[in-house]
Order: C-alpha cells, then sequence, then structure tokens
C-alpha cells in the first residue's frame, strides 16, 4: 500500500489500528521527497532527522495508550511560519540565516496535537506574488506540468501535497494565496474566517513574533482531501492565548445542513472586471452540474450579490495600501499624480491606494463594513457562493521583476497580471471563509478548482459542501511522476 497518497484520516485509523507505524509513514514520506523532489522544488528546509525522531517518539506514545488529533501523521509547513532551529526568510537573501527562537502557534498546535514535522515548503519573495520563487530556493514547479507555477505563495505546500510529500501542510492566504495554489496542483484548502485562526509566528524575519491582528490575511489548512481540512482545522482554529487568556480550543457552529439535496448556492463563473477561461468555466459548470444532480438548489443570479465592481476595488485598495505601508512611496506620488481623474481601473487603484493616508483607508474599512453587511444578507438566501478561485489554470513561469508589468493570458487576450485577484477578493475582502475544491481539469490536463465561500464563522457549512462534492464526483487526481 503506498501511504504516501492517502488521507490524514486513513492514516490515523491504521496507526490506531496498528496496521502501520508512524515510522514507517515518515521514512516513505522522506523516500518519495528525495527520489521525486529535485524536480518540482518543494521542500525548501526539510528536517528529516528531526522528524524521524519525532515519529518515534509518536509510536512510543500510541504504545503508552495515547491518542491525539494527529499523532504521528507526516506534515509540512509553509516556509513563512517560525520552527525553531529552521531558518524563516520569506525568500529574502538578507534573511537567509535567519533561525527563531520560538515556533509560531500553529506549529506549536501542530506538534501538540502530534504531528510529525517533514520541513518547510517554499515561497515567493515576501510571500508577495502568485507564483513561489525566490533567489535563496529557487522555484517550485508545478507537478502536473513543470513549465507552469504551482501558484502562490503557498505554492510549495500544495506541490507537496500534490505529489505526496506529507499528508496535510499549513498555509497563509491574503489574495488567493492558499485557494489558488490548490487550484493550480488538484488539492483542497480553506480560507477561514479573517479572526478565527492565531497567526503569531508567521511573520516577516527580523519582525518580533507578536499577536497582531491581521486585516486581510488568514492562515488555514491544506489538504488532498475535504475531510482532512476539518481535521487541521480543528487543530488550528482559535483564538490566541497571549490576546484571550483561553485555551485554543474553538466551537464552531455545525454546518447548515448535512445532505446536498438542502443546499441551497448561487453560483458566479463571470466576473464583470476580467473574463473567465473558457477551462475554468467548464470546471464551474461540472460543480453546478454535480450539486442539481444531487438535488441541491442552484441558482445563477441574484439581486442580493453585493457588487462585484465595487468589492473588487475595495480589496484592492485595502491590499495595497498595507502591502507597501512601510515602503517609501515618493516615486508613487508623483505617478498617481499623473492619473487622470476619471481612470478608474485596477491597475489606477493599486496605485492610489499605495500612498493612501489614514483617512483614506477608514473610508475604504467603512465601505468594507457595509459590504459584510450585503454578504449577511445574501447569506440569509443561500448557504454557499460557487465561484473561480482564478480566471484560469496554472499559469508558465513569470519572473519578470516588474510585477505591474506583467500579463496573464485569458483564452488568448492578455490582461494586468494582478486583475486575477479579483476572484480571491470576493472572499477576503469582507473576511469570508472559503474552500478551495477541485473541479476536473482542462483539456490540457490542469488541475482547475473553484471556492465555496460561506457565511462568516460559519467554516463548516463549505466544508461540508466540499465533502458532500468529493462524494460524489470524480474530479479529484494526482500527477503521475515518470
Amino acid at each position: 500500500m503506498d501511504w504516501n497518497l492517502r488521507s490524514a484520516e486513513e492514516m490515523l485509523a491504521a496507526l490506531r489500528a496498528g496496521d502501520v507505524t508512524s515510522a514507517h509513514l515518515t521514512d516513505e514520506a522522506i523516500t518519495r521527497i528525495e527520489r521525486h523532489d529535485a524536480a518540482i522544488n518543494a521542500i525548501c528546509a526539510p528536517d528529516f532527522d528531526r522528524a524521524r525522531a519525532a515519529a518515534r517518539a509518536a509510536d512510543q506514545a500510541r504504545a503508552r495508550g495515547e491518542d491525539r488529533p494527529l499523532l504521528g501523521v507526516p506534515v509540512t509547513v509553509k516556509e513563512c511560519f517560525n520552527v525553531t532551529g529552521l531558518p524563516t526568510t520569506w525568500g529574502m537573501p538578507e534573511h537567509r540565516d535567519h533561525v527563531p527562537a520560538e515556533d509560531a502557534v500553529q506549529v506549536s498546535r501542530l506538534k501538540a496535537a502530534g504531528a510529525v514535522v517533514l520541513g518547510k515548503t517554499n515561497v515567493p519573495l515576501g510571500l508577495q506574488d502568485i507564483q513561489s520563487f525566490n533567489a535563496i530556493h529557487g522555484t517550485t514547479n508545478n507537478p502536473w506540468d513543470h513549465t507552469r507555477t504551482s501558484g502562490g505563495s503557498s505554492g510549495g505546500s500544495a506541490a507537496a501535497l500534490a505529489c505526496g510529500f506529507g499528508a496535510l501542510s499549513i498555509g497563509s492566504d491574503l489574495a488567493g494565496s492558499l485557494r489558488t495554489p490548490a487550484h493550480f496542483c488538484g488539492v483542497y484548502a480553506h480560507k477561514p474566517t479573517v479572526g478565527l485562526v492565531a497567526s503569531r509566528g508567521m511573520v516577516a524575519p527580523g519582525e518580533p513574533a507578536l499577536p497582531v491582528e491581521l486585516d486581510l490575511a488568514v492562515v488555514g489548512p491544506m489538504a488532498r482531501t475535504a475531510g482532512d481540512l476539518g481535521l487541521l482545522l480543528d487543530v488550528m482554529a482559535g483564538p490566541d492565548p497571549l490576546t484571550s487568556g483561553k485555551a485554543h480550543t474553538v466551537k464552531l457552529p455545525a454546518a447548515r445542513h448535512e445532505r446536498l439535496c438542502d443546499f441551497r448556492v448561487l453560483v458566479l463563473d463571470e466576473h464583470p472586471l476580467i473574463p473567465t477561461g473558457a477551462a475554468v468555466r467548464a470546471g464551474v459548470g461540472r460543480v453546478a452540474d454535480a450539486l442539481v444532480a444531487g438535488g441541491a438548489r442552484v441558482s445563477r443570479h441574484s439581486a442580493l450579490l453585493p457588487d462585484l465592481v465595487e468589492g473588487a476595488r475595495l480589496y484592492t485598495e485595502l491590499m495595497f495600501s498595507s502591502a507597501v505601508a512601510r515602503f517609501p512611496v515618493e516615486q508613487l506620488r508623483a505617478r498617481v499624480a499623473g492619473l487622470r481623474a476619471d481612470d478608474q481601473g485596477l491597475d489606477a487603484t493599486r496605485l492610489r491606494a499605495m500612498v493612501f493616508s489614514h483617512h483614506d483607508w477608514l473610508a475604504a474599512h467603512n465601505r468594507r463594513e457595509r459590504h459584510r453587511h450585503l454578504w449577511r444578507q445574501l447569506f440569509g438566501e443561500f448557504d454557499v457562493v460557487v465561484c473561480p478561485v482564478t480566471p484560469t489554470p496554472a499559469f508558465p513561469h513569470d519572473h519578470n521583476p516588474d510585477m505591474l508589468g506583467r500579463r496573464i493570458e485569458i483564452d488568448g487576450v492578455l490582461h494586468p497580471y494582478f486583475d486575477q485577484l479579483v476572484w480571491a477578493g470576493v472572499a477576503t475582502m469582507p473576511g469570508l471563509p472559503a474552500t478551495a475544491v477541485p473541479a476536473g481539469r482542462s483539456d490540457e490536463g490542469l488541475p482547475v478548482g473553484v471556492q465555496l465561500i460561506g457565511p462568516a464563522f460559519e467554516d463548516r457549512t463549505p466544508l461540508r459542501l466540499a465533502e458532500l462534492l468529493e462524494e460524489r464526483t470524480s474530479f479529484k487526481a494526482l500527477p503521475t511522476f515518470h
């Protein structure tokens, strides 16, 4: 039996039954990494000696009668999370030797749950790209087509999962950084409701690991199955004990429904600011067909849907104003001054946001609160919104240092590179939970995914729909090594 491609739930069942040991699972995963990762470059900081020691300790604990949520399961961790004894660089060459003295809160929770950490996975420079490459660790390739990206910024984690390098991984998401790599690599990811999962220790090198409340970004689980997402979210969810004074466990509301036929779903496949490529539109259609076949109530339009154009502009303002908050912006001010007053395109919105005042940011934040109210009204009529993650499957590697000058090709037409983020922003701007699930493959054989967006703090609702879709479809597949 090839354990490398089994789910964490299957591994745990076998461990509890005594059919396999953590030492065996860990050795298999390490062997697979050593055999195949040279072509993928997903694991940028292996930690095999400590992983083997942790696996032996897990087996001894189980022999003593212990049973923890992830006891003995091999996992990986995105490079941006602090792990004691391993470098945290965020791909920045000047920080290649930065080794934190304390685990990130989520790494501590993984270890407390009994997980075996195999190592860390690759990221883009500063986590600021839809690809995963940097001058320290190089480029992570898509396991399905090595000429294409695995996505970013959790691209190393998604590629590792697709290749069987561990059963689970943890990542982060501001601009689709969990969902886009999952979509590009054919695996699952969940962007939790903003504020649900503590993020302390997911911090740039040189910055103190403080319990800062992030405005848009979240940390969350990645897996090869929908059920494993819920398993890992249960370990991750909860407030930071430094700010709450409480244990990290949290009880989320149950899913709104248990049967597919009870779900009310709004399906979207077009955004007013960017076209959806044929391959992704077909993936959305396959999911919609599966929902209809399962008896769900599926709608394609709703007057309750918040304005997607205004939402995309708000998302762009909030994200880019934060992204450059510590950078010098004198040259940007000159570029902004040269914009036409009637230029309301996303490129112009990005530039203006980069020189926002605090007054400007507060005005955008107030508009966001109005959008959150509109989303609450929508989720009175629907349980989940299904929509694309990005307009295309994985695109060819593009390392042009002028990121604003890059272009994304959608069915033969070029569009500004960052415009593809508008779909990620549908969930990120209002802070909603979103589960990325496989939706088949393109004509070129590339994975295609969709996201299931749910109501705030009702993360179990899109997660349950993901499980029900997984049971009814054969969309999921894994690449074959040759």
